[in-house]
């Protein structure tokens, strides 16, 4: 998994772009760029990268990043069996950072979109419900054009500039250095994480693979990620627990052993301080928690 920084370029006299993805899974890696990115996964399901969050994501998520946020969506293995019924159906905007800035700064009819992209430096994932009542207008942007596709846009950013159903994703403490940007180092790290988060990592053996002593690597990856090693491997594992917990397909001590944990007692205790529920209360939940709830009106 190579760090990447990605060149965005807008074509011709647009504004923004805007693409329709089909295809049998995401494949950009982990990467940032200085434009805001609008995602909106129609048909898809895996993990999600943000900075310092990992994720879960299923059909419907809805996440709007800021600039220079590191990111990437990686689906789950099956969509690598060349199984026709597994892809990706997505939505993807790129809008530039001093998108319409003047206007931002100096009318208040814009300020719910200013207050929007000051939020979304941390990326900001919204909840079904916003997908729901958008859905249609993320289509049409698809095959507008010139000024109603813009307009059409701000629209869209309005609705979500004042909606109060949304997540921040990256953590408070998260902040990226540009400068001091060190992708080989990190780059291993993460895709030693990635490739082994079921599985025992030894924070010794992970360290020496970058040439760093352990208290080095532990100060540096905190420094980079604002998490520790260990709280950052075990928020993977806790996020492939949830899948599997909703799948009702093994029980809690197979989940246990299954996302990387070596003890179920450790495990219990992680998964509530991370969720703060059990896994039996998770598993139990679950269905109530994604049932219907009151929410904010819909704008239109």
């Amino acid at each position: 998994m190579k760090i990447m920084h990605e060149q965005v370029s807008f074509r011709g006299t647009n504004s923004f772009n805007i693409k329709w993805d089909d295809f049998p899974h995401f494949t950009f890696p982990w990467h940032f760029h200085t434009e805001y990115e609008l995602v909106y996964v129609i048909k898809s399901f895996g993990k999600r990268f943000v900075a310092d969050h990992v994720e879960d994501f299923h059909d419907g998520d809805l996440v709007l990043l800021g600039p220079n946020l590191p990111h990437f969506w990686k689906n789950d293995e099956v969509f690598f069996q060349n199984n026709p019924d597994y892809h990706v159906n997505a939505i993807v905007i790129h809008f530039p950072a001093d998108f319409f800035k003047d206007q931002q700064e100096n009318y208040p009819e814009f300020l719910p979109i200013r207050d929007l992209l000051s939020r979304a430096t941390r990326g900001l994932r919204f909840q079904k419900q916003v997908a729901k009542r958008l859905d249609s207008k993320l289509k049409k942007l698809l095959n507008k054009k010139g000024l109603e596709r813009t307009l059409l846009l701000l629209e869209i950013l309005g609705q979500m500039g004042k909606t109060k159903q949304y997540h921040s994703l990256a953590s408070e403490s998260y902040r990226l250095n540009l400068n001091n940007w060190s992708t080989n180092r990190l780059d291993k790290v993460m895709h030693i994480i990635n490739a082994n988060y079921r599985q025992p990592i030894k924070l010794d053996q992970v360290a020496s693979h970058i040439g760093m002593n352990t208290t080095a690597f532990c100060r540096y990856f905190k420094e980079k990620t604002g998490k520790p090693f260990i709280e950052f491997v075990n928020e993977m594992r806790i996020g492939y627990a949830c899948k599997l917990l909703l799948e009702k397909k093994h029980s809690v001590s197979q989940i246990c052993f299954e996302s990387g944990f070596n003890n179920l007692s450790n495990f219990n205790r992680c998964f509530k301080r991370i969720t703060s529920l059990s896994p039996v209360q998770y598993q139990n939940q679950f269905h109530q928690a994604s049932s219907p709830i009151e929410t904010d009106k819909p704008i239109l």
